[in-house]
């Protein structure tokens, strides 16, 4: 099973803490050894790191876990290759324009008997099962929506609609953004936490380091950390139940 990490944050904030815990899982405490990539926004821009090889191994994943790039908006996959041969091209997470902006697109599962017709605008690149549902959803969005970004909530509701559809052909645990709100799909597996004042210290679980965010962090910090299994042993994650989906901003679960 590949591993998914997304967050979301209400002020641009870096990753290395949790990442530094979920490259791990990249060939060391996990077998997923297919390639992984790493999507972070600035502002309407987007800087994606992939690389076909193991994150435990990967000198692109050391870098990350030590460069601090500042973010509020970042999705991670580790890949354990089911559909598509390991190679950079099948390498998540995708990245594709609607309505000008990127969006980037993350899955975790194996879908079966799922083969949509494309239009114009959104094709696979490569042979994942992955790649063609988020060219699913993006050809769905553009032609529902010819005019722009509809109201969120409508939004939210064309994706939770979508997902299930795609979700009746296997597990379709995704996350997706485009840069100003995070959307996260569970079909079986999928959890987060929220970090805000008062802040704590952290322990991650795959490796033997912990982080006090009071020495790192404001009191107006908000951040959401969404991820396959847990990265910390002491802090309190929440289970997405399966078939919901959740929307993200400023470092909160939205009400929609």
């Amino acid at each position: 099973m590949c591993q998914l990490l997304g967050m979301n944050c209400n002020v641009p904030t870096d990753i290395c803490f949790s990442f530094r815990g979920f490259h791990h899982r990249g060939g060391r405490t996990g077998d997923h050894a297919d390639g992984f990539g790493v999507a972070f926004f600035e502002g309407p821009g987007c800087r994606i790191f992939v690389d076909a090889r193991p994150a435990v191994n990967s000198p692109v994943a050391e870098l990350i876990a030590n460069y601090p790039i500042r973010s509020q908006n970042v999705i991670a996959h580790i890949r354990k290759a089911t559909k598509g041969e390991v190679a950079l091209v099948n390498t998540h997470p995708f990245m594709r324009e609607l309505w000008g902006r990127y969006w980037i697109f993350a899955h975790n599962g194996t879908l079966e008997g799922f083969h949509p017709e494309f239009g114009n605008h959104y094709r696979p690149v490569g042979t994942t099962d992955s790649e063609q549902a988020f060219c699913h959803l993006l050809d769905t969005l553009r032609l529902r929506y010819p005019d722009g970004h509809p109201p969120l909530p409508e939004l939210y509701g064309t994706l939770a609609t979508l997902s299930a559809e795609i979700a009746s052909h296997g597990r379709f645990n995704y996350i997706l953004s485009n840069g100003d709100y995070l959307f996260a799909h569970c079909s079986d597996n999928l959890s987060y936490v929220l970090r805000r004042a008062p802040f704590a210290t952290a322990h991650l679980m795959d490796e033997d380091i912990e982080l006090d965010f009071n020495a790192v962090t404001t009191e107006i910090d908000r951040v959401a950390v969404i991820a396959t299994e847990p990265l910390t042993d002491n802090e309190t994650w929440a289970k997405i139940a399966p078939g919901q989906l959740l929307t993200f901003l400023d470092g909160a679960p939205l009400s929609l």
